[in-house]
């Protein structure tokens, strides 16, 4: 899919954001500058994470926590991490809500921890074609909803 705009990564982040159900995990893979902090301040607007909440990159924190008016929201960005003994001492494994939705940035870092239901999100940034987006649910759960935001986002048919 190519989001070209920021409009079009709003589109899509609208319909992710009905099917987002608690314990959801979202992956984002991308080089730096990517987009992957850009789609997680329109998917937590899309969740009801108010302007007071100004949703950054955690890269210094680690971890920065939103509440939405649908769903918690924990935002991880391990680039300054190496591995998953890493993620471990940050105890950062404890920060998947049961009851929320967590969003990881360079989920690389998670090695062999990686959970096996949750929605892998790429952006590969091309300057001549745009933003290109491959979005792969790992699970049921996810691979179901696939219908419900290939259907509502307008950018997945461009």
């Amino acid at each position: 899919m190519t989001c070209v705009t920021v409009e079009d990564l709003k589109v899509l982040t609208e319909a992710i954001a009905p099917v987002i159900e608690p314990g959801d995990v979202i992956l984002l893979y991308g080089e730096l500058g990517a987009g992957k902090t850009t789609l997680t301040q329109l998917l937590a607007k899309a969740l009801g994470v108010g302007e007071e909440q100004y949703v950054s990159s955690p890269s210094f924190a680690l971890l920065h926590e939103y509440r939405g008016n649908k769903i918690p929201i924990s935002h991880m960005d391990l680039y300054r991490l190496r591995d998953e003994d890493d993620v471990e001492a940050a105890g950062l494994f404890e920060a998947f809500p049961e009851n929320g939705l967590c969003i990881v940035e360079w989920p690389d870092r998670l090695g062999s921890s990686v959970p096996p239901v949750r929605l892998d999100i790429e952006i590969r940034h091309d300057h001549i074609s745009g933003r290109q987006l491959v979005l792969t649910p790992h699970g049921i759960s996810w691979a179901t909803r696939m219908n419900h935001i290939a259907r509502s986002a307008s950018c997945l048919s461009k």
